[in-house]
């Protein structure tokens, strides 16, 4: 993909400390790609990831997933956006782990990480941990993402009620992080409607975003203090960065025990899909076909013309014939020959063999190369202000 300085979708970012004096330990970054020369659909990744740990040891952690992810990302083609996103958070994870391993003062740093990649107006996301996806459209707000949380684990399986999670003493108790000895399972699923199955959420990936239509990321800062239906009314009755800003002094007003960040941007009208890449192989095939044809025709009447060859022999020969041309030039006599048509000549065979047009593999391989686990990107995270 070819990196653009300005996204064409309209983005707003905004990250607080909180109000207990704490590092921020949030970090987000979002960039901006086409295609490829040739294609240029629009390309817009959003990353966010909210780093655990304290002492500075959660904002590199943090720091850490976001380099890596958006590394991944921006050095594919972006043909395979679940593998590719798959790809950087493991690399992610493995970064984190070596670097507290390598150090006593980082130990059990970690990070969630909540990631948007938006082809044309296809959306695609990927998260571990319990920061959040949302999409807003008209007036209805839904999370699309799923909380890796213990809290969550006991609502599915009806251990609590949706009444009994607010102000629950688990409810920060997180399942998968980012930073962990095994690497965590990369969440995929995509709620876009109740009672969808795991395997239907998963095949929600690519689903066509409209005109008009809002994804939001944030940090659980945010939604531990302000519900879903006051996100959506702040972005129906302001423009969005007042929106953002509003958001946030909210979750300050109630107490601000955490870091807060808000990343959002909206599907502007004229965003299409990216095309796809047409083939030349029934081109291909079409021009093969017509050539075969041709020399089809062009033998056939050659040998028509001629005669075929195995029955060359087999014609019985006949003394030169004397013809008067032209009155005035008359043929030389000709010594008249006797010949041998006694020869029995050998049975024409037809050895032939069928032609067969030549086959090609295009199945092409999916697979991606091991990930380079002795650099660490350069990358460093940009915001849009």
């Amino acid at each position: 993909m070819i990196r653009e300085a300005k996204s064409r979708y309209p983005v707003t970012a905004l990250t607080h400390p909180g109000m207990t004096g704490k590092n921020n330990e949030d970090r987000f970054a979002v960039s901006a790609f086409h295609l490829s020369r040739r294609n240029h659909t629009p390309v817009l990744l959003a990353v966010l990831c909210d780093g655990i740990g304290g002492h500075k040891a959660g904002e590199i952690a943090a720091d850490l997933a976001v380099n890596h992810i958006s590394q991944v990302v921006a050095e594919s083609d972006g043909k395979f956006p679940l593998e590719t996103l798959e790809k950087g958070i493991q690399l992610a994870n493995q970064a984190i782990f070596q670097e507290a391993n390598n150090d006593i003062g980082k130990q059990g740093m970690g990070s969630t990480t909540a990631c948007v990649w938006l082809i044309g107006n296809k959306l695609f996301t990927a998260t571990v941990g319990d920061s959040r996806i949302y999409l807003i459209r008209g007036d209805r707000i839904r999370q699309l993402s799923i909380d890796h949380t213990w809290l969550q684990d006991a609502l599915d399986n009806g251990l609590i009620t949706p009444e009994q999670m607010e102000g629950h003493p688990n409810r920060h108790v997180i399942r998968r992080y980012l930073g962990a000895p095994q690497p965590p399972e990369v969440d995929f699923r995509m709620r876009l409607a109740n009672g969808e199955t795991n395997q239907q959420m998963l095949e929600n990936q690519g689903k066509p975003l409209i005109e008009g239509d809002r994804i939001l990321l944030c940090s659980d800062g945010l939604t531990d203090l302000v519900s879903d239906e006051e996100i959506m009314e702040a972005f129906s009755t302001s423009d969005e960065k007042k929106a953002v800003s509003n958001l946030i002094d909210l979750a300050n007003s109630r107490g601000g025990h955490d870091n807060i960040t808000i990343v959002t941007f909206s599907i502007p009208g004229g965003i299409k899909p990216a095309g796809k890449k047409k083939t030349m192989i029934p081109y291909g095939c079409a021009v093969a076909a017509i050539i075969l044809g041709i020399i089809v025709i062009v033998v056939s009447a050659y040998f028509l013309w001629k005669g075929l060859p195995w029955q060359k022999d087999s014609l019985s020969a006949t003394p030169p014939v004397l013809s008067t041309i032209n009155p005035m030039i008359t043929s030389a006599p000709q010594p008249s020959a006797t010949l041998d048509l006694s020869i029995t000549l050998p049975a024409a065979t037809n050895t032939s063999t069928p032609f067969t047009l030549p086959t090609r593999d295009l199945s092409g391989a999916n697979n991606y190369p091991a990930p380079n686990n002795n650099a660490n990107p350069a990358l460093t995270p940009s915001a849009y202000p």
